[in-house]
């Protein structure tokens, strides 16, 4: 009934136990989950969950943030997306939160790296016609700036895909969804501080929208502060369903024929 969007099994947290969470899964009625890579280096480990789990899909990418890790050309990402049940390009996009501190006092102009690693992300997608999964964090600006430039307008050229683990205002959220692409909300939703995030998921039409864990990180309202898994995606379409006061049967249904339709072949 519920499928979680993007989530790192791979990552340590959650690799040792596959069998337990694959349990709690289906008792939560969550029957599909993608697993999203972050360097070329975790690539094997990620499309391995999704050949041998049948309701497992993979993507391909380097996130934004990673740095010392192998910098993708596009003729790596345009090979290894071709692998069997991989859908998506990312996870891709820019970060540039708390960039002085972590980045040893760069500046927005210094982070050229990242904008050229994302136009590649971007170039490989609309080439090998698989959508984008975009993370973006204090860099909007630039984000939706890079994919207007990249052609990623919504046309037939474009590649598409979706910003996930939402956290922009609602004025991104209509950027975004002008360019053609999908929001997907997770657990920060239930945060009782994300009020203005929970108006953002209000106006954000069901035909364009996901759900995700992002775990192991951001654990939903009731199991905040512990490690997230995909079988707690139902607490973020509950969240949606009060808000927009529907059964959350039919958030669970919504979300789901959209990840189908993004992500082609994403069906169990």
């Amino acid at each position: 009934m519920f499928v979680d969007s993007h989530c790192h099994l791979s990552f340590p947290e959650l690799a040792g136990r596959l069998p337990e969470i694959r349990e709690a899964m289906a008792q939560a009625q969550v029957d599909r989950a993608l697993c999203i890579c972050t360097t070329l280096e975790e690539f094997d480990t990620v499309h391995a969950l999704a050949m041998r789990y049948d309701n497992f899909w993979a993507t391909v990418g380097v996130h934004p943030d990673n740095e010392g890790v192998t910098e993708p050309s596009l003729a790596d990402l345009v090979s290894l997306s071709a692998r069997p049940r991989v859908v998506a390009i990312g996870e891709t996009g820019l970060d540039y939160y708390q960039m002085d501190e972590r980045k040893g006092g760069r500046t927005v102009a210094d982070m050229e790296w990242q904008r050229e690693r994302f136009r590649i992300h971007i170039r490989a997608a609309q080439q090998v016609k698989k959508p984008l999964v975009i993370h973006t964090r204090a860099a909007s600006e630039d984000t939706v700036r890079l994919l207007k430039e990249e052609g990623e307008d919504g046309s037939a050229g474009s590649a598409g895909g979706v910003f996930h683990c939402f956290t922009e205002t609602a004025e991104v959220a209509r950027a975004a969804l002008d360019l053609g692409f999908y929001i997907s909300f997770s657990g920060i939703l239930t945060f009782k501080s994300a009020q203005d995030l929970r108006d953002v998921a209000a106006f954000v039409p069901m035909d364009r929208m996901l759900i995700e864990t992002d775990s192991p990180y951001l654990a939903p309202v009731p199991y905040r502060g512990k490690t997230n898994n995909p079988s707690y995606v139902p607490f973020v379409a509950k969240q949606i369903a009060e808000l927009r006061k529907l059964a959350v049967e039919e958030v669970a249904q919504a979300t789901s024929a959209n990840f189908e339709r993004l992500f082609a072949g994403a069906r169990s």
